[in-house]
C-alpha cells in the first residue's frame, strides 16, 4: 500500500514537472523525434520529471508482487486527485464543470472496483503464458499508434476546434497499459536469492522488449500530446485507460480469478462499465476562445 501511494506521488509530480518544462520549449512533434529528444534532454526540469516517473515504475514492481492487479489499479487511479490539485496550483489549469463531474465519476467507478476486492480470496499471480500476452499486447500497440496518428491528422485540419486531448490520452493509455502488463510480468521474476537466473529468465521473456517499445514510442507520443493539451485532462484519461486495460486484460492473462460473490462481481463489472462510459462521453473539444474585437468593430455607426 505504501509503495502504491508513493507511486501516485511520483507519477503526479513527474507529469506536472514535464508539463512545466514543455511549456517553456519550442513546439515538439512526433514527426521529428530526434529534435524532440534533443529539446527535452536539454531541460533539467524535464529530466527531473522523467526521473520521478521512472521511480514510479520501480515502485510498481513492488506493488505487483503484493497486490492483485485490479486492486493495484484502483489505488493508482486515486492519484488523479493529487494530479488535478497540482495542475491547478502549479500549472494554472482550470477544469470545466462537466470535466470535474467526469473525473468524479471515474474515481467513483474505480472505488467500486476496489470495494469488489477481498484480501482473503484474491490471489496474486506470478506469470502468464507468453503467446497469450503477445496476442493481447501486439494488437493493442498497433491500435494505440493508429489512434494517435488519426488524432494528429485531425489536429492538422484548418478551422478545427481546440482539442481536449481525449484521443491522445486513450492512445498513450493503451501503450502504457501494455507497459503495465510488462511490469507485472517482470515482477514475477524478482528473486534476491538468484539474481543471475532471474535476469536470464527475464531476457528470455517478451517483457523487457515490450517495455523498450512502449518506452520509446510512449516517450515521444506523450510529450507531444502533453505540450499541446491540458495535463489535468489528458493524464486522467491516459491513467484511466491504462488502469482499465491492466485490470481487465491483466486479470485474464495472469489468471487472477474474478470474484465468486455476486455483489463483488457486480461492483467490479459495474465500475469498469461506468469508467468506459465516462471516457466515451467526455468532451472532445475545448471551447474556442473568442478573438477580441477590432477597433473598427467597436466604433459605433
Amino acid at each position: 500500500m505504501a509503495a502504491a501511494l508513493l507511486a501516485n506521488v511520483l507519477y503526479s509530480s513527474g507529469f506536472v514537472l514535464e508539463k512545466r518544462a514543455l511549456a517553456a520549449l519550442p513546439e515538439v512533434t512526433v514527426r521529428r523525434p530526434g529534435r524532440l529528444l534533443r529539446l527535452v534532454l536539454g531541460s533539467p526540469l524535464w529530466i527531473g520529471g522523467s526521473l520521478a516517473l521512472a521511480a514510479g515504475f520501480a515502485a510498481q514492481l513492488i506493488v505487483y508482487r503484493t497486490l492483485p492487479i485490479a486492486a493495484a489499479q484502483g489505488i493508482f487511479v486515486s492519484g488523479l486527485v493529487l494530479l488535478v490539485l497540482l495542475s491547478a496550483r502549479l500549472l494554472g489549469e482550470e477544469t470545466s464543470g462537466r470535466e470535474r463531474y467526469a473525473l468524479a465519476a471515474i474515481l467513483a467507478a474505480l472505488l467500486m472496483v476496489v470495494l469488489s476486492l477481498d484480501e482473503g480470496t484474491d490471489t496474486v499471480s506470478r506469470g502468464a503464458p507468453y503467446p497469450l500476452v503477445l496476442l493481447l499486447c501486439v494488437p493493442s500497440l498497433a491500435c494505440g499508434v493508429w489512434l494517435y496518428r488519426a488524432a494528429e491528422r485531425r489536429a492538422l485540419r484548418r478551422h478545427r476546434m481546440p482539442t481536449t486531448g481525449v484521443e491522445y490520452g486513450v492512445a498513450v493509455g493503451l501503450l502504457y497499459g501494455v507497459s503495465s502488463l510488462a511490469i507485472k510480468g517482470l515482477s514475477g521474476y524478482w528473486s534476491a536469492s538468484d539474481i543471475g537466473g532471474a535476469l536470464l529468465a527475464v531476457l528470455r521473456s517478451p517483457y523487457p522488449y515490450l517495455l523498450l517499445f512502449t518506452g520509446a514510442f510512449g516517450l515521444v507520443m506523450s510529450q507531444a500530446a502533453l505540450q499541446r493539451c491540458r495535463a489535468s485532462l489528458i493524464v486522467p484519461v491516459c491513467t484511466t485507460v491504462t488502469c482499465l486495460y491492466t485490470a481487465v486484460l491483466g486479470t485474464l492473462s495472469f489468471g487472477e480469478a474474478l470474484p465468486d460473490d455476486p455483489l463483488r462481481l457486480a461492483l467490479r463489472l459495474a465500475g469498469t462499465a461506468l469508467a468506459v462510459t465516462v471516457l466515451l462521453t467526455m468532451p472532445k473539444h475545448d471551447t474556442a476562445p473568442q478573438a477580441p474585437a477590432s477597433p473598427k468593430e467597436l466604433t459605433p455607426p
